[in-house]
């Protein structure tokens, strides 16, 4: 082999072992590392990971023996970028004739960090059917209720443990009925069952799953199982809160299966971030969502400022199919 042709194959060879290093942070599920530190952290900022690559892969073409490898990346942010545009150019449907509409409200208030004013503002503009509370005490709960000026909802809280942030609250419209409260257990921190009243057969779960901190890496997956459990059960259920996980996270994939979806990237609002609220939007990631199962037709998305926590505010409009 002459030198032209060595140095040929050790291009490509060099530009393949390239393309892995660029590939394992960005799809590590496709080496089984999708669970592991960092990357199970590092793939909640996939979208803004490839626009890294892609410019990258730019700036390698200058250089005539990069060229090969900037092909190769430019090929996978391509790939990656047609599965992530429609998460931002998906139309929501109009809800079908005779449908059922509600709206769902998510504020993780940071331990009663959050402005309880602008909650209750929040509340009093879109008149939600629903507002789940991740990290809301008892009394935060009653803070922002004692500001809906004349608004008539009901309230509870889970809180497995002493930790704040373990505390999950819910609101719940009086137009509901005399609906039932439920904690369920088998997952750290408090989630919620709404049932019964006027909901018929819809059940409106309040969730929040731990975090996928670099020592509780399985803990975060096991509570992820418990929405697969309700996502697969029959009839009609709508799961809200903080997921600690986003849509490139294979575990929460795996946990919506194929009952479940999340509203923000169905109808074109799957890039707008929802953590850490304190960083330009280009930098967030959407972390809390509005799932709901097949019965449903997911509509508007839109998050909200909120003072006083590191999370957007979350509003969905989704209709029950007749």
């Amino acid at each position: 082999m002459d030198n032209e042709k060595a140095w040929f194959v050790r291009r490509v060879v060099l530009s393949v072992l390239f393309l892995v290093i660029v590939a394992v942070p960005l799809y590590p599920e496709l080496f089984g590392l999708d669970e592991v530190t960092p990357f199970a952290q590092l793939v909640a900022f996939r979208p803004q990971g490839l626009v890294v690559a892609g410019v990258l892969a730019l700036l390698m073409l200058v250089r005539r023996g990069w060229r090969i490898a900037a092909v190769l990346v430019a090929a996978l942010v391509l790939a990656g970028g047609a599965l992530t545009v429609p998460r931002q150019f998906a139309d929501p449907r109009p809800a079908p004739a005779g449908s059922r509409v509600l709206t769902i409200l998510v504020a993780n208030v940071l331990g009663g960090g959050a402005d309880a004013g602008d909650v209750a503002e929040l509340i009093r503009q879109r008149r939600p059917d629903l507002v789940s509370l991740p990290e809301a005490q008892v009394d935060v709960r009653e803070q922002i209720r004692a500001q809906l000026q004349g608004l008539q909802y009901k309230g509870f809280t889970a809180q497995p443990s002493n930790a704040v942030e373990s505390a999950t609250s819910v609101l719940v419209a009086s137009s509901l009925g005399d609906v039932s409260f439920a904690s369920e257990a088998g997952t750290t921190f408090g989630n919620i069952v709404v049932s019964g009243g006027n909901l018929g057969k819809i059940r409106l779960m309040a969730y929040h799953g731990f975090p996928p901190l670099p020592d509780s890496v399985n803990t975060w997956k096991n509570d992820l199982l418990k929405i697969r459990q309700w996502c697969s059960q029959d009839g009609p259920s709508v799961v809200a809160g903080d997921f600690n996980a986003t849509v490139d996270h294979a575990d929460f994939r795996q946990a919506l299966g194929g009952y479940c979806r999340s509203v923000g990237p169905t109808v074109g609002g799957g890039l707008q971030g929802t953590w850490p609220a304190d960083q330009p939007a280009v930098l967030r990631t959407q972390i809390d969502h509005v799932v709901v199962t097949r019965q449903f037709e997911p509509g508007r998305f839109t998050t909200y400022p909120i003072r006083g926590t590191d999370h957007r505010a979350v509003v969905a409009a989704i209709a029950l199919k007749p």
